[in-house]
């Protein structure tokens, strides 16, 4: 994107929030999936169904400014007029039999069963079905699969996105305000289509039962050019899936790692592969979320847990090449060997013309799934340090990061807070991981803290879901829709922050 592009951005969102206010731009953009800072009729399809129970009537396509109305001139006809479902322009990706072949390799080991909660207390009251397709996958689906270069053209960007640094979604998020979360009870997850065929394809070769698209946000898979060249492009890509780790007549068990992340070096057709890896992060403590049910229906019994996988990784094993050649008389050679010594192939250097580093790529990508995320979340004792620096309360949170002037946020793992309180060498450091652990409740809790580690105000993660599940009306609801159309994990969250602001003004005023 060009500098005069991303200041005509900026400037467009500066309007918005302005129009719309923090939590109108927030409801706006959760609908405009293409994020286009418009809505068309099929996103706005959303919007009118809620309100209404069933798909609108009339055309109303609405941006930040200059509402525009198509109505069917013919008021008898108004009815009949409803939108209609967009058609599938998205291609197929097929296999070139002709083109050249890449060779991926799976490893993988398994979950470590002692970093799981339930560990602690020997498992007790988890049946031992729930966990069989847990214990008894130590190893890849397939070890080695070969892929045609071709199949890959699936993280090319599209047109309008081939700067380094832009992203985009390779397999779109279908989850937000409206839609809520996809169903528990499932076994097989669906056909895979366009593009998403590519992405199945991989993560089977770990697991035959990946859901490409997840039940909870984040969903979805979003890529970003790193670098370029005039014929190769360095593509960071990160997607968020899980796996189906049991089958009838045992009940469900959802695993599903942090996310899957990798890069890929391909030639601007598509025609050749450089390089490929997919790996699940290792780097925290823990990393893979766990479901299962103790029973066969949506609103059956779960028990939840979180544990770490050391390794769960798909690595080429070396640059895709042509199946066959011909050789200077215009013979054809199978380059595989074939009785003799296969052909050796020598790659050219790849000098890259534009790049970013790999860790700003990962942030984009990051910011793209999480737009609270343009809000800098930091390692806990940076936190508070630099809350001490500018006098700001603390707020832990790995959701919507609102009211940016007040607040200086973070976020960890409670297993890093258990290290800190044990760490007597630095006992500033020990005392707030340990003011931390004991307002903590499993399996998330959102605090508000001033920058000595007091926690002046939180509130545990099923407690804030089962409010903004609530519909407006019933009583316990700690949001309407009479001041505007509001999101309810927003209006909720809102009325959390500012609690937490008014708690910590006495404290701030000192």
């Amino acid at each position: 994107m060009s500098a005069t592009a991303a200041l005509i951005v900026f400037l467009q969102q500066e309007v918005a929030l302005k129009a719309l206010g923090t939590e109108g731009l927030f409801l706006f953009s959760s609908l405009d999936t293409d994020h286009d800072l418009y809505l068309s009729p099929e996103e706005f399809k959303l919007v009118a169904e809620k309100l209404t129970g069933s798909p609108p009537a009339f055309f109303c396509t609405l941006t930040h400014s200059n509402p525009k109305y198509s109505i069917p001139t013919n008021p008898t006809r108004m009815l009949t007029n409803r939108i209609s479902p967009p058609a599938d322009f998205e291609e197929e990706v097929t296999h070139d039999r002709n083109g050249e072949t890449l060779t991926l390799e799976a490893k993988m080991q398994p979950l470590q069963l002692d970093t799981m909660t339930k560990s602690k207390d020997g498992f007790l009251g988890v049946t031992h079905s729930s966990l069989s397709g847990l214990r008894s996958w130590q190893s890849p689906a397939v070890s080695s699969m070969s892929f045609s270069a071709s199949q890959f053209r699936a993280f090319l960007p599209p047109k309008n996105k081939g700067e380094v640094g832009d992203t985009w979604w390779v397999i779109q998020s279908e989850l937000n305000i409206f839609t809520g979360y996809l169903p528990n009870n499932r076994y097989h997850p669906p056909a895979p289509r366009g593009k998403e065929v590519l992405i199945h394809s991989l993560l089977s070769m770990f697991h035959p039962r990946p859901f490409i698209k997840s039940r909870f946000a984040p969903q979805g898979t979003v890529a970003c050019i790193r670098a370029a060249s005039d014929f190769y492009l360095d593509i960071v890509f990160r997607i968020h899936a899980e796996f189906q780790l049991n089958d009838v007549p045992d009940f469900p068990f959802w695993f599903t790692p942090g996310q899957f992340t990798g890069n890929i070096v391909l030639s601007r057709d598509s025609s050749h592969v450089r390089q490929f890896t997919l790996y699940v992060p290792n780097d925290r403590t823990l990393n893979v979320d766990m479901e299962w049910l103790y029973g066969a229906t949506e609103n059956s019994n779960m028990e939840v847990d979180i544990g770490y996988l050391p390794q769960m990784e798909l690595r080429a094993a070396g640059p895709s090449t042509p199946s066959f050649i011909q050789d200077e008389e215009g013979n054809i050679i199978d380059s595989r060997g074939g009785g003799s010594d296969p052909v050796q192939f020598v790659f050219e250097d790849i000098h890259w013309t534009s790049e970013i580093s790999r860790e700003e790529a990962a942030r984009r990508l990051e910011v793209t799934f999480y737009p609270f995320k343009k809000v800098s979340y930091l390692p806990f004792s940076e936190a508070f340090q630099q809350a001490q620096e500018e006098s700001e309360t603390v707020h832990l949170s790995p959701v919507l990061a609102l009211l940016n002037q007040s607040f200086v946020s973070s976020w960890s793992l409670v297993k890093e807070l258990e290290d800190m309180q044990a760490n007597e060498q630095n006992p500033v450091e020990s005392q707030r991981a340990r003011l931390h652990l004991e307002k903590y409740n499993f399996p998330v809790e959102m605090m508000v803290a001033l920058p000595n580690g007091t926690i002046v105000h939180h509130i545990n993660a099923n407690y804030f879901l089962d409010q903004t599940s609530m519909k407006p009306e019933e009583e316990a609801a700690t949001f309407s829709f009479s001041g505007g159309f509001e999101d309810p994990s927003t209006a909720t969250y809102i009325n959390f922050l500012k609690e937490g602001l008014e708690k910590a003004k006495e404290h701030l005023a000192q």
